[in-house]
């Protein structure tokens, strides 16, 4: 809970060091984990100081705190950082967001680790197929490596389609890639090198008991994947075996406990599982199946 200090007397004024502290303070009592460190990026998203600037210029004045102060409130409150600046990194693009899809985050670039152990000749992939698309940030970066390939990302979404587009443009992929509006597989009758796909994953009872800046702000449609969270994984890991290419590979995301009963839909498919590859933390994160 945001402080009564800091709903009735937000700084008007001070330096770089006494608003981080300041800042800090506010975001730890509001439970918000790195504090600092969020502090830190809060004011690089008001005022454009870097972090290594900020550590640099810690007596520098601010004379106008507003911009700062309201960001911190809204954090407070569990307002995603991603949603604050409007965009993020994921792999080696910039990406704008919205509150209509999915922030990309890093355990996601374990599907790219994946493709990439998977087909390391860049010139073997040609086709590529996202399903779920969000902010095109799978696509997008499966398309940044694979420089001889075409794709299509596909949304139930109107807006998230046009967030990954604009997303294509201001990365300089759009001649290579389109998107559409449309519900997982329906109506796509091509064959691709590769599918793609982050799907709602979440049991439906857990949604709840998510972190607030998740639970809160970011599109159940897209967390949801029913009472067990396998129902998207039910339709999409059987539409493999039209929609991949001979040899083509697949890879899907998976969350906590999935690492057995998602690669058993796939074997009872007749799909061969390649790998379940681990993220960062050590978690099984993405599931590989070929023909």
């Amino acid at each position: 809970m945001i402080s009564e200090s800091f709903i009735a007397r937000p700084p008007s004024s001070g330096t770089v060091a006494g608003f981080i502290a300041w800042g800090t303070g506010e975001l730890a009592a509001s439970g918000i984990e790195g504090a600092r460190r969020e502090a830190r990026l809060l004011l690089e998203i008001a005022y454009g100081m870097t972090t290594g600037w900020q550590l640099g210029h810690g007596d520098a004045a601010i004379e106008d705190a507003g911009a700062f102060s309201e960001l911190v409130a809204r954090r407070a409150r569990g307002e995603p950082v991603a949603h604050l600046a409007g965009r993020t990194g994921f792999w080696t693009l910039d990406l704008a967001v919205s509150v209509d899809t999915l922030i990309p985050r890093a355990d996601s670039e374990t599907l790219i680790e994946a493709l990439l152990a998977q087909r390391p000749d860049r010139g073997s992939v040609r086709s590529v197929l996202d399903l779920g698309t969000g902010t095109g940030c799978l696509l997008l970066a499966a398309l940044s490596e694979y420089t001889l390939a075409t794709g299509l990302g596909v949304d139930r979404v109107p807006q998230a389609v046009a967030l990954a587009a604009a997303n294509a443009r201001a990365n300089g992929l759009s001649d290579r890639c389109s998107f559409v509006a449309g519900r997982w597989d329906n109506a796509i009758s091509a064959r691709f090198d590769v599918v793609l796909s982050n799907p709602p994953y979440i049991p439906s009872g857990d949604i709840p008991g998510l972190m607030r800046d998740v639970a809160d702000y970011e599109p159940v449609s897209a967390l949801d994947g029913g009472a067990d969270g396998l129902d998207d994984y039910r339709i999409l890991v059987p539409a493999l075996r039209r929609l991949l290419a001979p040899g083509g590979v697949g890879i899907f995301e998976i969350g906590i406990g999935q690492d057995e009963t998602v690669p058993a839909l796939g074997r009872a498919a007749g799909l061969r599982v390649e790998d379940v590859r681990c993220d960062a933390g050590g978690h099984p994160r993405a599931v590989v199946f070929v023909m």
